[in-house]
Order: C-alpha cells, then structure tokens, then sequence
C-alpha cells in the first residue's frame, strides 16, 4: 500500500511539473532591438488591453521573433504589425522602423491616444546596441515607430504629445 501511493504521489508530481513547465513564461524584458525590417522589438504595456500612457513605467520588450539581444522579450501577436519600414541612417547612427498596426490584435482601445517609451520610462529600458531610443505607439491611429540612437539629440523625447509623424518622420503607410 505504502509503494502504491508513493507511485500516486510521484505522478502527480511529475503531471503538475509538465503542467508548470508547459505555462507560457512571464514577459519581463527590458530591451528592445532593431536589427531589420523583419526582426525587431517595440515596447508594450506588460498585460493585454492595456493603455499605452498608463503602462509607461512597466511596459516590457515584444519582437517579431526571438532576438538574443533582447532577452525575455516576448513575441508580438500574429497580425499585430501589418505594415512595416525600415531606415538606416549611418552618418547619424541611428536606425527606426515605422509603420501601422491592428490594436484589435493586443486589445487596445481606439480611444487610446498613445504615449511614448524611452530610455527613462520603462525605467531600465533600453536598445540594443544604442545609449537612446524614442518610441512611440499610437493605438487610435494604429500607428508606431521606434527609433535606436547613438546620439541623444537624434532621439527626441521632448515631444510625446506630437506623434509619430511630427516626432520621428518616416513612412506610415
């Protein structure tokens, strides 16, 4: 009787720790990356449906796909991202990607204005390979655009209020 139930007890176990195992991992990352047109990170509020301006201080990293510089990011819901552009600029030292998404695909609201991320809000924040990023995100619009700096003057933060295409430029089609 006594081996029959240490048998019973030990599956169980092993069933719970499959179970544990199997949960998808909490998003926690704090870094973001630009790396192309196809792979790339933006920052989001931490829980789906929430507003952008409110979750400044906590959104986390999510990327087209996994990104080894930016570690326990998550991945962007499929559809999230429907349009995408991509710049370059090497005399400056940047790079920003700009484009349209569907809010429908992380619940948020059509009535959210948006807000803005950056190296000071989420605290800790940062992009890969850069010392600033700006980023935006536009739910009402289904706008975003993020861009990665080597040089603070190349990323303002000063105008969260603007929008996309008054802070960054670029291409929102």
């Amino acid at each position: 009787m006594i081996f029959t139930n240490s048998l019973l007890v030990s599956s169980i176990l092993v069933a719970l720790a499959s179970v544990v195992t199997a949960a998808p991992a909490k998003v926690t990352g704090q870094t973001a990356a630009v790396i192309s047109a196809k792979k790339f990170c933006i920052f989001l509020p931490p829980k789906y449906g929430g507003g952008i301006s409110e979750s400044e201080d906590s959104a986390v990293a999510f990327c087209t796909e996994p990104i080894s510089s930016a570690p326990k990011a998550g991945t962007l819901p499929a559809g999230f991202i429907k349009t995408t552009h991509f710049v370059t600029n090497t005399q400056k030292g940047y790079v920003q990607v700009t484009g349209r998404i569907d809010r429908s695909k992380y619940g948020l609201s059509s009535k959210d204005g948006g807000g803005q991320y950056d190296i000071k809000a989420p605290v800790g924040s940062k992009c890969a390979g850069y010392n600033y990023y700006v980023e935006l995100v536009e739910p009402d619009s289904q706008r975003y655009c993020i861009r990665c700096c080597k040089n603070k003057a190349d990323c303002p933060v000063n105008k969260s209020t603007y929008g996309c295409e008054a802070v960054l430029g670029g291409d929102y089609s």
